[in-house]
Protein backbone atom coordinates (compact mmCIF):
# COMPACT_ATOMS: atom_id res chain seq x y z
CA UNK A 1 0.00 0.00 0.00
CA UNK A 2 1.53 3.24 -1.29
CA UNK A 3 0.76 6.73 0.09
CA UNK A 4 -0.56 9.21 -2.37
CA UNK A 5 1.22 10.59 -5.05
CA UNK A 6 3.09 13.51 -3.22
CA UNK A 7 4.70 11.18 -0.86
CA UNK A 8 2.59 12.40 2.02
CA UNK A 9 0.70 9.68 4.74
CA UNK A 10 -1.55 12.42 5.76
CA UNK A 11 -2.63 16.18 3.73
CA UNK A 12 -5.31 18.73 4.76
CA UNK A 13 -6.26 21.62 2.74
CA UNK A 14 -8.39 24.91 4.72
CA UNK A 15 -9.81 22.37 7.56
CA UNK A 16 -12.44 23.80 9.67
CA UNK A 17 -14.71 22.92 12.25
CA UNK A 18 -16.99 25.24 13.70
CA UNK A 19 -19.22 24.11 17.30
CA UNK A 20 -22.98 25.10 17.36
CA UNK A 21 -25.07 24.97 14.71
CA UNK A 22 -24.74 28.50 12.95
CA UNK A 23 -21.35 28.33 14.04
CA UNK A 24 -21.72 30.73 17.07
CA UNK A 25 -20.14 27.52 19.42
CA UNK A 26 -17.07 28.55 18.15
CA UNK A 27 -14.15 27.46 15.83
CA UNK A 28 -11.57 25.08 16.57
CA UNK A 29 -9.88 24.45 13.65
CA UNK A 30 -9.34 27.47 11.42
CA UNK A 31 -8.03 26.77 8.33
CA UNK A 32 -5.20 23.92 9.05
CA UNK A 33 -2.95 23.22 5.70
CA UNK A 34 -0.48 20.44 7.10
CA UNK A 35 1.37 17.47 5.09
CA UNK A 36 2.65 14.71 7.12
CA UNK A 37 5.48 13.05 5.18
CA UNK A 38 5.25 9.11 4.62
CA UNK A 39 7.18 7.32 6.65
CA UNK A 40 7.98 10.53 9.19
CA UNK A 41 7.81 10.49 12.88
CA UNK A 42 5.63 13.76 13.31
CA UNK A 43 4.85 15.48 16.58
CA UNK A 44 1.45 17.80 16.87
CA UNK A 45 2.12 20.46 19.63
CA UNK A 46 0.08 22.67 21.28
CA UNK A 47 -1.62 24.07 24.92
CA UNK A 48 -5.01 22.81 25.82
CA UNK A 49 -7.69 23.83 23.70
CA UNK A 50 -5.32 24.36 20.59
CA UNK A 51 -7.33 21.79 18.50
CA UNK A 52 -4.79 18.70 18.96
CA UNK A 53 -7.83 16.60 19.62
CA UNK A 54 -10.53 17.45 17.12
CA UNK A 55 -7.70 17.39 14.47
CA UNK A 56 -7.51 14.14 15.42
CA UNK A 57 -11.14 12.73 15.68
CA UNK A 58 -11.36 14.55 12.16
CA UNK A 59 -8.43 12.00 10.58
CA UNK A 60 -10.24 9.24 12.63
CA UNK A 61 -13.65 9.53 10.82
CA UNK A 62 -15.15 10.29 15.04
CA UNK A 63 -16.35 14.06 14.04
CA UNK A 64 -17.24 15.80 10.83
CA UNK A 65 -15.35 18.62 9.31
CA UNK A 66 -17.11 21.85 8.86
CA UNK A 67 -14.89 23.01 5.56
CA UNK A 68 -12.31 21.34 3.87
CA UNK A 69 -10.39 18.43 2.66
CA UNK A 70 -8.44 15.26 3.81
CA UNK A 71 -6.39 12.70 2.26
CA UNK A 72 -5.11 10.25 4.41
CA UNK A 73 -2.59 7.73 2.40
CA UNK A 74 -3.66 9.60 -0.72
CA UNK A 75 -7.90 8.27 -0.21
CA UNK A 76 -10.10 11.59 -0.06
CA UNK A 77 -11.75 11.28 3.39
CA UNK A 78 -15.25 12.20 1.22
CA UNK A 79 -14.74 10.32 -2.03
CA UNK A 80 -13.30 7.14 -0.34
CA UNK A 81 -14.18 6.38 3.60
CA UNK A 82 -13.59 3.18 3.84
CA UNK A 83 -10.18 3.30 2.61
CA UNK A 84 -9.29 6.45 4.68
CA UNK A 85 -10.63 4.89 8.10
CA UNK A 86 -8.55 1.57 7.28
CA UNK A 87 -5.33 3.29 6.25
CA UNK A 88 -5.04 4.61 9.82
CA UNK A 89 -5.20 3.22 13.27
CA UNK A 90 -5.44 5.79 16.43
CA UNK A 91 -4.35 5.25 20.19
CA UNK A 92 -6.91 8.00 22.15
CA UNK A 93 -6.57 9.19 25.24
CA UNK A 94 -9.15 7.62 27.04
CA UNK A 95 -8.90 4.20 28.03
CA UNK A 96 -12.35 2.78 26.13
CA UNK A 97 -11.50 -0.48 26.37
CA UNK A 98 -14.68 -2.82 26.65
CA UNK A 99 -13.68 -4.36 29.99
CA UNK A 100 -15.45 -8.30 29.59
CA UNK A 101 -13.23 -8.66 26.79
CA UNK A 102 -9.82 -10.37 26.64
CA UNK A 103 -7.04 -8.47 25.27
CA UNK A 104 -6.96 -11.73 22.81
CA UNK A 105 -11.11 -11.10 22.12
CA UNK A 106 -10.81 -7.50 21.76
CA UNK A 107 -7.84 -7.60 19.20
CA UNK A 108 -9.76 -10.55 17.32
CA UNK A 109 -12.94 -8.13 17.09
CA UNK A 110 -11.24 -5.33 16.38
CA UNK A 111 -9.37 -6.85 13.22
CA UNK A 112 -12.90 -8.47 12.19
CA UNK A 113 -14.29 -5.00 12.35
CA UNK A 114 -11.92 -3.87 9.61
CA UNK A 115 -12.43 -7.25 7.75
CA UNK A 116 -9.04 -8.57 8.13
CA UNK A 117 -9.00 -12.91 7.20
CA UNK A 118 -8.56 -14.84 10.11
CA UNK A 119 -5.46 -16.02 8.22
CA UNK A 120 -3.82 -12.60 8.38
CA UNK A 121 -4.21 -11.56 11.95
CA UNK A 122 -1.52 -11.10 13.56
CA UNK A 123 -3.08 -11.05 17.22
CA UNK A 124 -0.41 -12.70 19.29
CA UNK A 125 2.64 -11.59 17.72
CA UNK A 126 0.99 -7.52 18.14
CA UNK A 127 0.49 -8.72 22.25
CA UNK A 128 3.99 -9.83 22.30
CA UNK A 129 5.46 -6.48 20.99
CA UNK A 130 3.55 -4.82 23.63
CA UNK A 131 4.00 -6.72 26.29
CA UNK A 132 0.51 -8.12 26.85
CA UNK A 133 1.32 -12.07 25.65
CA UNK A 134 0.76 -13.30 29.43
CA UNK A 135 -2.35 -11.07 29.52
CA UNK A 136 -3.98 -12.86 26.55
CA UNK A 137 -6.61 -14.43 28.20
CA UNK A 138 -7.29 -12.36 31.02
CA UNK A 139 -10.21 -9.78 31.47
CA UNK A 140 -9.10 -6.08 30.42
CA UNK A 141 -10.84 -5.02 33.53
CA UNK A 142 -8.25 -6.53 35.77
CA UNK A 143 -5.35 -5.07 33.57
CA UNK A 144 -3.21 -2.37 35.17
CA UNK A 145 -3.13 1.17 33.83
CA UNK A 146 -0.12 0.89 31.86
CA UNK A 147 -1.41 -2.03 30.41
CA UNK A 148 -4.56 -0.90 29.39
CA UNK A 149 -2.83 1.49 27.27
CA UNK A 150 -0.81 -0.74 26.09
CA UNK A 151 -3.73 -2.19 24.72
CA UNK A 152 -5.12 0.58 23.15
CA UNK A 153 -1.58 0.23 20.92
CA UNK A 154 -2.20 -3.07 20.29
CA UNK A 155 -5.67 -2.36 18.83
CA UNK A 156 -4.92 0.45 16.78
CA UNK A 157 -2.58 -2.08 14.87
CA UNK A 158 -4.68 -4.79 14.42
CA UNK A 159 -5.53 -4.23 10.63
CA UNK A 160 -1.91 -2.99 10.14
CA UNK A 161 -2.43 0.56 8.85
CA UNK A 162 0.31 2.41 7.37
CA UNK A 163 -0.88 5.61 9.85
CA UNK A 164 -0.90 5.23 13.76
CA UNK A 165 -1.73 8.44 15.46
CA UNK A 166 -0.51 8.07 19.23
CA UNK A 167 -2.66 10.76 21.47
CA UNK A 168 -0.74 11.38 24.53
CA UNK A 169 0.53 7.80 24.55
CA UNK A 170 2.58 8.51 27.55
CA UNK A 171 0.53 10.57 29.90
CA UNK A 172 0.69 9.23 33.52
CA UNK A 173 2.42 6.06 32.70
CA UNK A 174 5.42 5.10 34.27
CA UNK A 175 9.08 5.53 33.12
CA UNK A 176 9.63 1.60 31.97
CA UNK A 177 6.18 2.18 29.90
CA UNK A 178 7.31 5.14 28.40
CA UNK A 179 10.99 3.27 27.33
CA UNK A 180 9.38 0.17 26.24
CA UNK A 181 6.48 2.40 24.23
CA UNK A 182 9.43 4.35 22.61
CA UNK A 183 11.47 1.59 21.63
CA UNK A 184 8.09 -0.27 19.67
CA UNK A 185 7.24 3.12 17.90
CA UNK A 186 10.99 3.53 16.99
CA UNK A 187 10.88 -0.20 15.58
CA UNK A 188 7.14 0.20 13.72
CA UNK A 189 8.08 3.71 11.77
CA UNK A 190 11.25 1.73 10.59
CA UNK A 191 9.10 -1.00 8.99
CA UNK A 192 7.52 2.11 7.53
CA UNK A 193 4.45 2.88 9.45
CA UNK A 194 4.24 6.59 9.69
CA UNK A 195 3.72 7.75 13.34
CA UNK A 196 1.93 10.73 14.77
CA UNK A 197 2.16 11.54 18.09
CA UNK A 198 0.53 14.40 20.26
CA UNK A 199 2.02 14.83 23.46
CA UNK A 200 2.61 17.50 26.26
CA UNK A 201 6.29 16.33 27.02
CA UNK A 202 8.57 18.81 24.81
CA UNK A 203 11.59 16.39 25.36
CA UNK A 204 9.92 13.59 24.17
CA UNK A 205 9.00 15.27 21.09
CA UNK A 206 12.31 16.62 20.32
CA UNK A 207 13.91 13.25 21.25
CA UNK A 208 11.28 11.16 18.77
CA UNK A 209 10.08 13.30 16.10
CA UNK A 210 11.94 14.30 12.61
CA UNK A 211 9.09 17.27 11.69
CA UNK A 212 7.09 19.03 14.29
CA UNK A 213 3.43 21.11 13.56
CA UNK A 214 2.09 23.55 16.69
CA UNK A 215 -1.61 24.59 16.76
CA UNK A 216 -2.71 27.13 18.81
CA UNK A 217 -6.16 28.55 18.89
CA UNK A 218 -6.89 26.23 16.15
CA UNK A 219 -4.63 27.82 13.64
CA UNK A 220 -1.03 26.15 12.50
CA UNK A 221 1.52 28.46 14.13
CA UNK A 222 4.59 26.40 12.72
CA UNK A 223 5.56 23.27 10.76
CA UNK A 224 9.05 22.22 10.20
CA UNK A 225 11.96 19.89 10.84
CA UNK A 226 12.60 19.34 14.56
CA UNK A 227 16.20 20.81 13.91
CA UNK A 228 15.35 23.72 11.98
CA UNK A 229 12.55 24.41 14.58
CA UNK A 230 14.80 24.86 17.42
CA UNK A 231 17.37 26.94 15.27
CA UNK A 232 14.21 29.66 14.62
CA UNK A 233 15.44 31.03 18.16
CA UNK A 234 18.59 32.90 17.43
CA UNK A 235 20.14 32.43 20.48
CA UNK A 236 22.43 31.28 22.70
CA UNK A 237 23.52 31.31 26.52
CA UNK A 238 28.08 31.55 27.65
CA UNK A 239 27.61 30.07 30.81
CA UNK A 240 31.22 30.68 32.59
CA UNK A 241 32.42 28.86 35.86
CA UNK A 242 34.20 31.21 37.96
CA UNK A 243 36.93 30.31 39.90
CA UNK A 244 35.89 32.26 43.16
CA UNK A 245 32.26 32.47 44.45
CA UNK A 246 30.88 36.18 42.84
CA UNK A 247 28.20 38.27 45.16
CA UNK A 248 27.07 39.63 41.87
CA UNK A 249 27.57 40.04 37.88
CA UNK A 250 30.63 42.49 37.31
CA UNK A 251 29.15 45.93 36.85
CA UNK A 252 31.41 46.08 33.63
CA UNK A 253 29.40 43.95 32.29
CA UNK A 254 25.85 45.22 33.39
CA UNK A 255 24.93 45.85 29.56
CA UNK A 256 25.81 42.57 28.94
CA UNK A 257 22.43 41.92 31.25
CA UNK A 258 24.13 38.88 32.93
CA UNK A 259 22.61 36.82 35.56
CA UNK A 260 24.26 34.75 38.44
CA UNK A 261 22.45 31.32 38.80
CA UNK A 262 21.78 29.74 41.64
CA UNK A 263 24.94 27.09 41.09
CA UNK A 264 27.01 30.33 40.90
CA UNK A 265 27.73 30.07 37.32
CA UNK A 266 27.43 33.68 35.33
CA UNK A 267 25.03 33.20 32.31
CA UNK A 268 25.00 35.45 29.31
CA UNK A 269 22.75 35.38 26.73
CA UNK A 270 23.63 36.22 23.22
CA UNK A 271 22.73 36.40 19.22
CA UNK A 272 24.34 33.77 16.74
CA UNK A 273 25.86 36.54 13.73
CA UNK A 274 25.87 39.26 16.16
CA UNK A 275 28.50 38.53 19.00
CA UNK A 276 31.44 36.42 19.57
CA UNK A 277 31.58 33.91 22.68
CA UNK A 278 35.42 34.73 22.51
CA UNK A 279 34.58 38.51 22.60
CA UNK A 280 32.40 38.27 25.88
CA UNK A 281 34.42 35.50 27.33
CA UNK A 282 37.36 38.12 26.69
CA UNK A 283 35.00 40.86 28.35
CA UNK A 284 34.04 38.72 31.37
CA UNK A 285 38.42 38.01 31.96
CA UNK A 286 38.38 41.83 31.31
CA UNK A 287 36.40 42.48 34.31
CA UNK A 288 38.17 40.55 36.88
CA UNK A 289 36.94 36.83 36.66
CA UNK A 290 38.86 34.23 36.48
CA UNK A 291 37.39 31.78 34.80
CA UNK A 292 37.39 27.69 35.43
CA UNK A 293 35.51 26.29 33.43
CA UNK A 294 33.03 27.96 30.02
CA UNK A 295 30.34 26.28 27.61
CA UNK A 296 27.45 27.18 25.42
CA UNK A 297 23.62 26.30 25.34
CA UNK A 298 21.73 26.07 22.90
CA UNK A 299 17.69 26.70 23.08
CA UNK A 300 15.34 23.54 22.95
CA UNK A 301 12.01 23.13 21.72
CA UNK A 302 9.76 24.49 25.11
CA UNK A 303 11.70 27.76 23.99
CA UNK A 304 10.42 27.51 20.60
CA UNK A 305 7.08 26.43 21.51
CA UNK A 306 6.66 29.13 24.15
CA UNK A 307 8.13 31.91 21.79
CA UNK A 308 5.79 30.71 19.09
CA UNK A 309 2.60 30.28 20.97
CA UNK A 310 3.61 33.54 22.84
CA UNK A 311 3.93 35.35 19.88
CA UNK A 312 0.54 34.10 18.23
CA UNK A 313 -1.16 35.45 21.31
CA UNK A 314 0.61 38.70 20.86
CA UNK A 315 -0.69 38.88 17.22
CA UNK A 316 -3.91 37.83 17.38
CA UNK A 317 -4.50 39.82 21.05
Amino acid sequence: MEPGSGGNAIETRGLRKRYGRDGTGGEALKGVDLDVPAGSIFGLLGPNGAGKSTFINILAGLVVKSAGTVRIWGFDQDVNPRNARAAIGVVPQELNIDPFFTPREAMEWQAGLYGVPKSRRRTMDILGRVGLADKADAYARTLSGGMKRRLLVAKALAHRPPVLVLDEPTAGVDIELRQMLWAYVRDLNAQGVTVILTTHYLEEAQAMCDRIAILHRGALVACDDTSALVGRLDAKTLVIRPRAPLSAPPPELADLAPSLRPDGALAIGYRRGRADPLTLLDRVRAAGVAVEDVATEEPDLEDVFLALTRGAEAAAG
